[in-house]
């Protein structure tokens, strides 16, 4: 096999390669990023396993989470406003995001000086540590 432009050939080699591993890389956090929301989403989900309390408006009974267990689903609405958005930066880097929109998120992922904790966020992350990183070995990524 010859080459009569070796440089140009090289020039169009380097552009696949680095086409195909951004392709990679927005996939993996793609991936990723799912994964993570799909768990947050789960846990908010799974219901409570405090007490049983009566809400208005509409009127229902709601079983509460416990300390530092995730936050359980009443009205849909946290569930409703987890989303992701994964964006590529002018510097070539990929950027996934898990947001958590509703106005009360920090306060149940951190707690407040009158309520103990209900994460949902970070707890999702680090179950799905081993995972995220089998997705960016698999894509190539990372060895």
């Amino acid at each position: 096999m010859s080459f009569k432009n070796v440089q140009a050939f090289k020039a169009r080699l380097k552009k696949k390669v680095d086409v195909r591993g951004t392709k990679n890389a927005k996939q993996a956090v793609t991936r990723a990023v799912m994964l993570v929301e799909g768990a947050a989403k789960e846990s908010i989900a799974a219901g409570g396993s405090g007490s049983s309390v009566i809400r208005y408006n509409p009127r229902r009974t709601h079983t509460t989470s416990k300390p530092l267990q995730a936050p359980a689903t009443d009205t849909g609405f946290l569930i409703s406003q987890i989303t992701t958005t994964v964006m590529p930066l002018p510097n070539g880097s990929i950027v996934g995001q898990i947001i958590s929109s509703a106005p009360y998120s920090k306060a149940l992922e951190y707690g407040t000086t009158n309520m103990q904790p209900r994460p949902f966020m970070h707890p999702a992350f680090v179950k799905n540590k081993k995972k995220i990183k089998e997705i960016f070995v698999s894509e190539g990524i990372i060895k």
